[in-house]
């Protein structure tokens, strides 16, 4: 499958202009072929190119609309590494195993303040087709942490983080319960030096579970993409 992305609306499919500056002078592809086009919230096209200058459209031969999504949402809320090439990394393969929404959170510990966000939502997209998934993850500004707080659910809100000398569930129980009947989970990850004490304890009084991630200690984005890992092999 050819997957391309474009806006798809009252039966007619408008293929994204980046994407046919792709199809026209990287791929170089002819009339006629056969490709897909996805709008990232569970619309299909499919149909064959059509050229009109450098214009790029497509003859419509079939559109599937409201493609099932992966059947629980995972949300993690993570702190932008100082290398926001790691971070990146995290969305990329996140994306792939189905994450629904990531939050660039602010800490206290945060040290990157400054992010290109419309990169990280273009890469989340490349990696969306990639994967063949027609349902994009939603990418969020930067958010302070104690604005974050502010709506979490207790009841499906966990926070990974490093001290030991406080209770954490071990993932493994969650994993058990598979959370059949949770539909929407959602993960703190922290920054490098982990969150503030006063962090966690704002979560705590929140309720939020603690939990942990195994012995050894993981960096941010790998926490991140653990996570994504764990939620992803209950689904499948």
């Amino acid at each position: 499958m050819k997957l391309f992305y474009g806006e798809i609306a009252d039966n007619k499919v408008f293929i994204d202009s980046e994407e046919q500056t792709h199809i026209v002078k990287v791929l170089r592809m002819r009339s006629g072929e056969e490709i897909f086009v996805t709008d990232g919230k569970g619309n299909l096209a499919k149909g064959n190119l059509a050229f009109e200058g450098k214009k790029v459209s497509l003859d419509i031969l079939e559109i599937k609309e409201n493609l099932p999504n992966f059947p629980t949402r995972l949300h993690i809320a993570i702190a932008p590494t100082k290398n926001i090439d790691r971070i990146e990394f995290f969305a990329e393969k996140a994306t792939e195993m189905g994450i629904s929404e990531i939050t660039l959170l602010q800490t206290e510990k945060t040290e990157r303040k400054n992010l290109n966000i419309e990169k990280l939502r273009k890469q989340c997209v490349s990696a969306s087709k990639q994967s063949l998934r027609f349902h994009f993850p939603v990418v969020n500004d930067l958010t302070k942490f104690s604005d974050f707080i502010k709506n979490v659910d207790p009841e499906t809100t966990f926070v990974a983080h490093c001290n030991e000398n406080l209770e954490r569930i071990d993932l493994k129980l969650i994993q058990q319960a598979k959370h059949d009947s949770e539909k929407n989970i959602t993960f703190f990850i922290g920054p490098e030096g982990d969150f503030s004490d006063k962090e966690i304890q704002l979560l705590a009084e929140k309720g939020v579970k603690a939990v942990s991630l195994g012995s050894q200690r993981l960096r941010t984005e790998t926490a991140g993409v653990f996570v994504a890992a764990w939620n992803y092999g209950l689904m499948s």
